[in-house]
């Protein structure tokens, strides 16, 4: 007996290092933080950021952040990435590209601008200090665009805009890092632009030319492999993450390059999306979003009057750089206030991309621990005011479309679409019901009301007055 309460205690040391134990708790994290949440009307990924400051290092010290929460967490954060590129409406996307590369020039150029001055004479940081700091101000993490997804507002333009703004921003701000650590060790020569040009040149053309080639070979091949071809999809993924990081850039840009190049080959409402889909959205990416909450030591704000003001001030000026970044786009290209607010919740946290800038310039030298305790404080805010800004948005602009009536299925204010299906094979049904929701209308959630099975040999004149009685009564 005695032995049995000994090993009952051993496996609730703190912090817990049964990975079964560990496992089943972030499940239960998962599963009930988000319920409990919504019924204050709270998003639910701050209930996930929250109860990773509480069971972290820096909380009640449950979880330590060790190598498995880091993998789960990189996996979160790249699948954030890959769904962001494989979900963009690429005809939206080329459509408005030039209005992605203005905002991206916007959202990074505002906060850059407005932060170097604050470090370099508030704060007085040198040069170098100054310029990185006040270029993670310019990034972004789509900490917030599993909300989007969900409420089924991912293809606004304000969204496409934005999403193709954060790669071309963070792609910036990563490159001035590069450039930066190449300046401080001495590196900075015409060698090293040479060698970043090529890498990314190599890296572009096995992404855009090789990748899809071979995706699309092996969807024809293994057609009714259905489960192969999400492990095919992840592998895709994180095989594009290790040849960016080898490139000289994030993962995070390989992850995003991925969902572009895989983008035309995952139809937006086939199997595959849905499993791609639900797994992220199930596991992984709530996964992440504890890990950014371990992050934060809520402590710092007590280290001293310096500790606070730097963090009050990275997190003032993070906010208002792109706030005013989405006030100048929304003029620029006449957007609505909802959309502004769209804009301003998806690119306002900061998280993934800002931690590499920060840790890099740390351990670098480069930057000191007010720095980095202040961007940690600073992560927890932006990632909330992101999810409460994109949530509030994202339904206001649900209504104001469910309220359009200049739509083509919209006639005398009454929704006209049916869509009825012959099935004479049963093995095709599969197919017909994908093809079904891949056609109906954006604002409808599924793709009619009801289901209705007409012997194959029924003249189409007697099947079209019968559905046309059952319509009259839906």
């Amino acid at each position: 007996m005695k032995d049995f309460f000994e090993h009952f205690r051993h496996e609730f040391e703190l912090p817990l290092e049964n990975p079964v134990l560990i496992f089943s708790l972030i499940l239960f994290i998962i599963l009930l933080s988000p319920i409990l949440l919504r019924k204050l009307n709270i998003p639910g990924i701050i209930g996930l950021i929250i109860s990773g400051v509480v069971i972290g290092p820096f909380g009640l010290n449950i979880l330590e952040k060790n190598s498995a929460i880091d993998l789960f967490s990189t996996i979160g954060l790249l699948y954030i990435m890959f769904i962001a590129g494989l979900e963009l409406d690429m005809n939206e996307f080329k459509s408005n590209r030039n209005k992605s590369l203005v905002f991206g020039f916007f959202t990074f150029i505002f906060p850059l601008t407005i932060g170097f001055p604050v470090c370099y004479f508030f704060l007085e940081y040198d040069f170098n200090a100054s310029l990185l700091t006040s270029s993670m101000f310019a990034t972004h993490t789509l900490v917030a665009y599993p909300i989007v997804s969900k409420l089924g507002v991912s293809k606004n333009q304000a969204v496409a805009v934005t999403v193709g703004g954060t790669i071309l921003t963070d792609t910036a701000v990563l490159i001035i890092l590069a450039v930066i650590m190449g300046n401080s060790e001495g590196n900075l020569n015409m060698a090293f632009w040479i060698q970043l040009g090529i890498s990314l040149t190599i890296f572009s053309a096995i992404m855009f030319l090789i990748i899809p080639r071979i995706a699309n070979w092996f969807f024809r091949k293994l057609e009714s492999e259905k489960h192969s071809h999400y492990i095919f999809v992840l592998s895709i993924v994180f095989f594009a993450a290790f040849m960016a990081e080898l490139a000289g850039v994030e993962p995070i840009i390989g992850a995003f390059v991925a969902g572009l190049a895989l983008n035309k080959l995952i139809p937006h409402s086939s199997a595959l999306m849905n499993r791609i889909q639900f797994i992220g959205n199930s596991l992984f990416i709530p996964f992440f979003l504890i890990s950014v909450g371990m992050l934060v030591d809520v402590s710092v704000i007590l280290k001293g009057e310096t500790a606070l003001i730097v963090a009050g001030t990275l997190s003032v000026v993070a906010l208002f750089g792109k706030w005013f970044a989405a006030l100048v786009t929304q003029l620029a290209f006449k957007y609505s206030k909802t959309q502004r607010q769209l804009i301003f919740g998806l690119s306002s946290s900061h998280a993934a991309a800002t931690l590499a800038v920060i840790l890099v310039g740390y351990k670098a030298q480069i930057l000191d621990e007010n720095i980095l305790n202040g961007t940690i404080i600073l992560i927890l805010i932006t990632c909330v005011v992101a999810s409460f800004a994109t949530e509030k948005a994202a339904k206001k602009l649900v209504v104001e479309t469910e309220g359009d009536t200049t739509g083509p299925l919209k006639v005398n204010g009454l929704d006209n679409e049916h869509i009825l299906l012959p099935i004479a094979n049963i093995g095709n049904m599969e197919k017909l019901l994908e093809f079904s929701i891949f056609i109906k209308g954006k604002n409808r959630p599924i793709p009619c009301r009801s289901f209705q099975w007409f012997p194959i040999t029924m003249k189409p004149k007697t099947i079209f007055s019968k559905q046309r009685k059952n319509w009259k009564n839906l």
